[in-house]
């Protein structure tokens, strides 16, 4: 791939959203993610995230199962039913495999176990980046 190339690629829609209750695990994922060349928002709840701009900005969605309020899973149930066309990626320290084969049945495109590693999560968001926006 050409160097244009793969700076178009970064810059379509390069906005990816963190939504987990743990602030010092939004700001690890945050830096790692903005080291990557992304821009970063995060947000510490799913109605957060609901009530922001980040559901039109951003094409990936790194998303915490375990949350208060609205968990992970249902906010993937509410972005599907209202049509929402993000790429969600989970992560969850305490989650099941009943948990990981409902998440990825309704279409999460991965989902990784705490701690996880950032830059196998980087990977992840480029290879759907590159899915989305092919050159």
């Amino acid at each position: 791939m050409l160097i244009e190339e793969q700076a178009a690629v970064l810059t379509r829609n390069n906005v990816v959203s963190v939504v987990d209750d743990d602030e010092s695990m939004r700001r690890m994922l945050s830096r790692g993610i903005e080291a990557a060349g992304f821009e970063v928002a995060v947000y510490n709840s799913a109605e957060e995230f609901l009530s922001s701009a980040g559901i039109g900005e951003s094409e990936c969605l790194v998303l915490d199962v375990d949350l208060p309020g609205m968990n992970g899973i249902e906010l993937q149930q509410h972005l599907n039913e209202s049509g929402t066309d993000i790429s969600i990626i989970f992560m969850s320290g305490y989650a099941d495999e009943l948990t990981k084969k409902r998440a990825l049945e309704a279409g999460a495109a991965g989902f990784f176990s705490k701690p996880l590693s950032i830059s196998t999560l980087v990977a992840t968001i480029r290879t759907l980046q590159q899915q989305l926006n092919p050159i």
